[in-house]
């Protein structure tokens, strides 16, 4: 099961990461001062993110 984990980090900021099922981290998040901060941008992320598209800025290589 896919899941966000919210921690502090040693700045004493509130962060997450949104992990794979196996466990694996598969992004993190910039460091907020107020956790209720970090628990907004996690609903902003599964409100607004179900048809983002991928944007390829890399130029193709011959």
């Amino acid at each position: 099961m896919y899941k966000f984990e919210v921690y502090k980090d040693k700045a004493g900021e509130f962060r997450f990461r949104f992990k794979a099922p196996n466990g694996e981290s598969m992004f993190g998040s910039e460091g907020y001062k107020a956790k209720a901060s970090a628990l907004s941008a996690i609903e902003s992320i599964k409100k607004n993110s179900p048809g983002a598209e991928v944007v390829d800025t890399t130029k193709a290589e011959a």
